[in-house]
């Protein structure tokens, strides 16, 4: 069951990035709100069905978590979202998923010692970054904007992440994320309403690839890891989300025609290798005792 739902969540979000470069109709910001809105609409029908007051009965700790990755999560679709509309989506998707290396980040600060492995692969995976950078540049600055944003989205991914795994301690799987994306998405129409996007009145090919997106990259892909992060903990759920990389660079090339350059090919390369150290070198971290 565990395999199966990591598939789920494996081809969910890796989906998510050639969706929204397929439907450049829709604004961003729109499109992120309807994706979270409806998304916690229908996931609250069996929140609510297995407990009536199961929002009312959330603790103050449970509401401050969720509303830290529900709020993180907003931020990390802006910056996501527009980067696939300014880069490629096999690059956007690689920096986006350094995730792991600024999860490794956090801890440290949180005082947790790690070996030296986990700080070589963090330079090797920035290192896979910057090959990817580097070639983007030769396309462009809009190119490397959209570069810069997916590295901002992959921070706030990890916040996400932190964020969610301590909120779902306590949390069935359908009350975090309908709360978690409930919150996401007031957010995002908040941001709607404050930069003039339309949140209504797209075409049928515009709401095509709004109810897609609900459904394979939040429903399936988000709510998926969501709820293996209680199960496998951040660090494995971040882990998987690596294979997002080649997921979403086959999907791209299958459906949207792009092609990736060898340089982006070796920058992935170099990418999944740090991960890979970093993702070893926190098996059994050292707390360090005051």
């Amino acid at each position: 069951m565990t395999f199966l739902l990591a598939l789920v969540g494996i081809l969910g979000v890796s989906a998510s990035g050639p969706i929204i470069a397929a439907f450049p109709g829709v604004p961003v910001l729109s499109m992120a709100f309807w994706r979270n809105g409806a998304a916690a609409a229908i996931l609250s029908v069996p929140a609510l069905r297995k407990n009536p007051r199961v929002y009312l009965s959330m603790t103050a700790r449970e509401w401050t978590f969720t509303g830290l990755a529900g709020t993180a999560l907003a931020l990390h679709f802006v910056c996501f979202m527009y980067s696939m509309r300014l880069t490629s989506v096999a690059a956007g998707t690689a920096l986006v998923c350094i995730q792991g290396v600024w999860i490794a980040v956090f801890q440290v600060m949180r005082k947790v010692q790690y070996r030296t492995q986990v700080f070589v692969g963090m330079a090797v995976a920035l290192g896979g970054a910057i090959v990817i950078t580097g070639f983007d540049m030769s396309l462009g600055s809009q190119a490397l904007l959209g570069d810069f944003l997916a590295l901002a989205g992959g921070v706030l991914a990890a916040v996400y992440t932190l964020a969610g795994s301590v909120a779902r301690q306590t949390m069935s799987t359908v009350s975090y994320t309908s709360s978690c994306y409930a919150i996401t998405a007031l957010a995002l129409l908040v941001l709607c309403f404050a930069t003039g996007m339309p949140v209504w009145g797209f075409d049928a090919h515009g709401w095509w690839g709004i109810v897609l997106l609900t459904v394979c990259a939040q429903i399936l892909g988000h709510t998926a890891m969501n709820h293996l992060l209680n199960i496998l903990g951040a660090l494995t759920v971040s882990m998987l989300i690596l294979l997002e990389i080649p997921g979403a660079a086959l999907l791209a090339a299958i459906f949207l025609g792009q092609v990736v350059s060898p340089a982006t090919y070796a920058g992935l390369v170099v990418i999944l290798v740090g991960l890979a150290l970093v993702i070893r070198g926190q098996a059994q971290p050292k707390v360090k005792r005051s």
